[in-house]
This record gives C-alpha cells, structure tokens and sequence, in this order.
C-alpha cells in the first residue's frame, strides 16, 4: 500500500475514486448510460490535448496558446473548404500544418531567444484568438454537415450496449498509448525527463534539448486543432470562441493527475485519471443541482482542494 502511495498517480486514482463515489451518492443517475455516454462525448477532447501537454509538462515547458488553436483550425478549415478553396480532405491537413507552424513558433521561440514559455504562450493565444475572430468577423461558421468518412473518422459514433461510444474516445485511447510509449518505453523518453530535470545536464549528456522541445510543442499544437476539429464536426459548428479556458483546464487536468508543473515527472496514467476527475466534476456538480451563477467557484474549489489533498497523500507516502 505504502509503495503504491508513492506513484504519483495513486493520489489522483484515490481521490478520483472519492469523488465519484460521493456524486453516485448525491445524484443516482450519475452512472446512468446516458450521462457516462456524454461525459464520453466531450472527455476525449479535452484528454486528447491534455496527453500532449504531459509530454511538454514532462520536458518544462507549457502551452497557453492550445485553446486557442482548439478554436481556430476549425475555422480555418471550414474557411476553405466552404469557400470551394480545397476539397475538405485537403483542408484538414492545411489546418493542422498551420497549427504545427503555431507550435513550431512558440518552439523557436522559446529555446532560440530564450523567452519564457509562459509569455511566449500567453501572447500566441491572443494572437491566435485574435486572428481567428478577425478571418471569421466574430461569426461562428456552420461545421462540415456533409457525411463522409472523414466525419465518421473523427465524429462518428457506436452503440456498445446501453453506451453510445465516439470516435473521439478511440482516438484518445490511441494516442494515450502513443504516449505512454513515449515517455515510458521510447529513447526519447530518457531525454523528455532528463530536459525538465536539469536542462544543462541533458544537453552535456548530449541530448538534443531544443529539437525535442520544439517537437513538442508542435505536437502539442497540431493535437489541440486535430481535438478541435473533432469537436466541430460533433456539434457541428466552427467557432471562434471555442476553446476558452481550455488551457487552464487542460493544464490542471496533467498535474492534478500527478505530472510535475516544474518538469522532471510525467504520468500518462495519471494525465488519464485527471482527464476523468476533472470531466466527473464538471457533469456531477450539475447533476447535484450547483446553481449556474456558482459554477466556476465550486470547480475552482474542488480542483484546489483536490491539490492539497494530492500533496498530503504524496508527502505521506514519501515518510516510508
């Protein structure tokens, strides 16, 4: 027991198992099919960034600029697949390169000149943000209606049982694979941890340090427009806004799973339980009748005091 209190990720399956026992509790149909079901509808999208910022977590750095994106590559896309400028399997790809070139930037930025990733980050998303509200003119556009493989590839949707499953829950179950590999079992996996350990050390050592954050932040980038483009055919709508606040969320979903905010530790295990915690929150104060107007204040709340309690469950498995 006292060896697994030591995982960073067993403080947030702990509490994780609290939480949801305490909503079944207080809302009874909280695992009704229809609520698991859309839970799973909107889970993934937010997961999917979130394994990718563990990874850049992992190395010392962050993204701000990610919600941002989630908003913006949908808008592009459907810019130019509406406006008969490239069929819509051409338009996909032109908007994840732009969302790579978004990451590439903040990448160069970061470890060529030197800037925090904080402001680096944090003035991408209001470029980005405002790029999109300006090619947009501040009007969602209507998403892709068209069925297709494309659509079904991203968007679609299975019974399995009373459970509607999306295809989003597949994708976020592959790329959790891809990188529980990759900062687990892969080389660069020594190098994305020795990085946010101690910089200098890894570059002495001869890893190569800016390539593997600048990859980083490319991925990082390019998963969030794929997340967001997933989101837009769901509901069928691009929107510029879309997005907001997903970088806090996406950030406190990583290190309320037990990822360092300083670098050095990652857990895609744990990223995956924060994933879930932090989606189980949101459904299940709604489901216990929190007034609107409290909302932001008692999932504020509950993510600080899920923190604290993450500490103290750490710091006691650490006297053994």
């Amino acid at each position: 027991m006292i060896t697994f209190l030591k995982k960073p990720q067993a403080a947030s399956l702990v509490i994780l198992i609290v939480l949801l026992a305490a909503f079944a509790i207080a809302a009874p149909t909280f695992f009704s099919a229809r609520n698991v079901s859309n839970m799973l509808a909107f889970m993934p999208e937010l997961g999917l960034i979130a394994l990718a910022m563990c990874l850049l977590l992992t190395a010392g750095e962050f993204d701000l600029s990610v919600g941002a994106v989630f908003g913006f590559v949908p808008c592009v896309v459907m810019i130019l697949a509406q406006g008969g400028y490239l069929p819509i399997g051409a338009a996909l790809p032109a908007g994840l390169a732009l969302a790579l070139a978004i990451g590439a930037v903040n990448g160069l930025i970061v470890t060529k000149i030197g800037i925090s990733s904080f402001l680096v980050t944090l003035s991408m998303l209001l470029i980005v943000r405002g790029t999109a509200l300006y090619v947009t003119q501040g009007f969602p556009l209507s998403s892709w209606n068209e069925p297709g493989p494309l659509v079904t590839a991203l968007a679609g949707s299975f019974q399995a049982g009373p459970f509607r499953i999306y295809a989003s829950a597949l994708w976020f179950l592959g790329l959790a694979a891809l990188a529980g590999y990759a900062l687990n079992r892969a080389q660069i996996s020594n190098w994305i941890s020795a990085i946010g350990s101690n910089r200098a050390a890894a570059v002495a050592r001869g890893v190569p340090a800016d390539a593997v954050k600048i990859g980083l932040f490319m991925a990082t980038s390019a998963v969030a427009g794929f997340a967001g483009m997933i989101s837009a055919f769901r509901i069928n709508n691009a929107n510029q806004n879309s997005g907001t606040e997903y970088e806090l969320e996406v950030i406190a979903m990583v290190v309320v799973g037990g990822t360092a905010l300083t670098g050095g530790r990652g857990t895609i295990l744990g990223t995956i339980v924060g994933v879930i915690m932090l989606r189980a929150i949101r459904n299940g104060i709604v489901m216990i009748g929190v007034p609107a107007l409290a909302y932001s204040i008692f999932v504020g709340a509950i993510i600080l005091g899920m923190l604290i309690l993450h500490a103290g469950l750490r710091r006691f498995g650490g006297r053994f």
